[in-house]
């Protein structure tokens, strides 16, 4: 028997509206028409027609964006919210880690909210006591357990209510983010909580936007768009999946900042990649730049990068009559405009010898090992002495997205750690495929 099904599942929830707000939830239950009354745009459906099992000593995970509808389901397996249409069946004792600390009271001390938020939990306060020791010490709040809890900072807080909460000893366990819930020494503490809680073959519901710990915990995935399962299944290929759909959406918002930011400059409304704003443009063109690509390396034009793709920048050009002085460059430039990479024909000695009628130039960057960020690109043709024929200054941009790198700076620096052996962190628990 299943730990956790679902069958059917909708929540639906009404927006504000003046039209219904003196209307009261019994007056609407007394005639029936509690959402029946209600305009299909004053309704959000949270949650639609979701349909999955979770055994038994599984770990599954949610991922998804933001008000997708992960933490309702999360609320409607833990019984605080009801579906408006469906069925939600559990089995065991359940221990929801969703809003930490939303039970305690801020005026009394850490040590009574422990009492009241265990009872509140399903504990006897002979068991509170029991346990209270070890919950004050994962908290590590030894030295404020007797201080009001309105003096504590969010992180003191957040701790305790994890602390609290995972001291109950469900049979399931819902995370929402808990992995937010402190400091960087806190956080491996969460985790070996959560691995012990594998070890012992409880149930676990994980919903995190750290899809690396996702893949490496879960043993099955739910990708939730839109309040629907948009697939479920293997961690590495769910994951995978939901990375490519947020790439494409960020492409698509890209090109529409782009479109607007243009056509708000010239009123019209150009690509991305037209010819732009007359004043980062310079030279009399008698070499001329008259279209700019970007493509990823197997030639499919795209503005959203990973940091690890590679990037080709087409440069479709043109000579009014025969050259033979020319120098074709590229700048890379950060939004602080910051000078990330620089290079032309010339700096690699390539010697021009013959260019008239029309051509293309592709520059390919093997791998961009460049920080998340926008990015902004110059490119240029010009005499070796540096006379322009043709200079465009930061007309053209792309993004580098990655959820799995957090790194600082402006590259991403080819690297690796070498530890001596008292120094002992561990490779990752990486599941069997």
């Amino acid at each position: 028997m299943p730990a956790i099904e679902l069958d059917g599942v909708s929540r639906v929830y009404q927006k504000y509206s003046s039209r219904h707000r003196f209307q009261t939830f019994k007056s609407a239950l007394v005639r029936g028409d509690l959402f029946g009354s209600l305009k299909a745009n004053e309704i959000v459906t949270a949650v639609d027609n979701i349909t999955f099992q979770v055994e038994k000593g599984e770990t599954f995970g949610l991922i998804g964006e933001n008000g997708s509808g992960k933490s309702t389901l999360l609320k409607l397996i833990a019984g605080i919210a009801k579906p408006t249409a469906g069925r939600v069946r559990t089995v065991g004792k359940i221990s929801a880690l969703i809003e930490l600390g939303a039970g305690f009271h801020p005026e009394i001390t850490g040590r009574e909210n422990v009492f009241i938020n265990g009872i509140m939990l399903g504990l006897t306060k002979k068991e509170i006591g029991r346990k209270f020791d070890e919950i004050v010490r994962f908290a590590e709040l030894e030295e404020f357990i007797d201080a009001p809890v309105k003096t504590y900072s969010s992180g003191m807080y957040m701790r305790l209510g994890f602390s609290v909460a995972i001291n109950v000893n469900p049979d399931i366990l819902l995370t929402d983010e808990v992995l937010s819930v402190g400091d960087a020494a806190f956080v491996p503490k969460c985790l070996d909580k959560i691995d012990d809680f594998r070890r012992r073959k409880k149930t676990i519901v994980f919903v995190s936007h750290d899809l690396e710990t996702v893949k490496k915990i879960c043993d099955r995935v739910a990708w939730i768009k839109d309040g629907r399962i948009k697939m479920l299944g293997e961690p590495k290929r769910t994951v995978a999946a939901y990375l490519q759909d947020i790439a494409a959406k960020q492409e698509e918002d890209f090109q529409e900042r782009h479109a607007e930011a243009a056509s708000a400059t010239t009123g019209s409304a150009p690509s991305v990649f037209e010819e732009g704003r007359r004043e980062n443009r310079w030279g009399k063109r008698e070499v001329e730049i008259r279209k700019v690509t970007l493509r990823d390396l197997d030639g499919a034009e795209k503005h959203v990068f990973h940091p690890e793709e590679g990037l080709a920048i087409e440069l479709d050009v043109a000579a009014a009559s025969p050259v033979e002085d020319f120098v074709f460059g590229i700048g890379v430039f950060n939004s602080l405009g910051t000078h990330c990479y620089g290079t032309n024909t010339q700096l690699e000695d390539l010697e021009p010898k013959h260019f008239e009628g029309q051509g293309k130039v592709v520059c390919r960057i093997e791998r961009l090992n460049l920080i998340n960020g926008t990015y902004y690109l110059d490119v240029a043709v010009h005499k070796r002495d540096g006379y322009p024929y043709d200079y465009h200054q930061n007309m053209y941009s792309f993004l580098v997205s990655s959820a799995a790198h957090k790194d600082v700076g402006v590259a991403r620096l080819p690297h690796t750690w070498e530890f001596s052996p008292g120094i002992a962190f561990g490779p990752p628990d990486e599941k069997e495929p």
